[in-house]
């Protein structure tokens, strides 16, 4: 996926966690699974802030991630990038 396209290019390209309530209301949402009805992306950051990649979750209710979701993701993502020999 592009940078800026989708729910993964957009927080790959704008570094930051996406989360979307509705992926049908989410402009240019490329769809991988047709049950998805609600999105939480998290950038995965390096060290010196470059992008390495995203966690792409996604949920089949509208309104499945919240800010309690995005804190707790952010904090596990630090851990694989720490963890990780990228």
């Amino acid at each position: 996926i592009a940078l800026g396209r989708g729910v993964c290019g957009t927080a790959a390209s704008e570094g930051r966690t996406v989360l979307v309530a509705d992926v049908r209301e989410f402009p240019g949402h490329i769809a991988c699974d047709a049950a998805s009805r609600s999105e939480i992306v998290v950038p995965l950051r390096a060290a010196d802030g470059r992008v390495l990649g995203v966690f792409d979750i996604d949920a089949s209710e509208v309104g499945s991630f919240d800010e309690y979701d995005r804190t707790g993701l952010e904090a596990i993502a630090r851990m694989v990038v720490e963890a990780s020999d990228m």
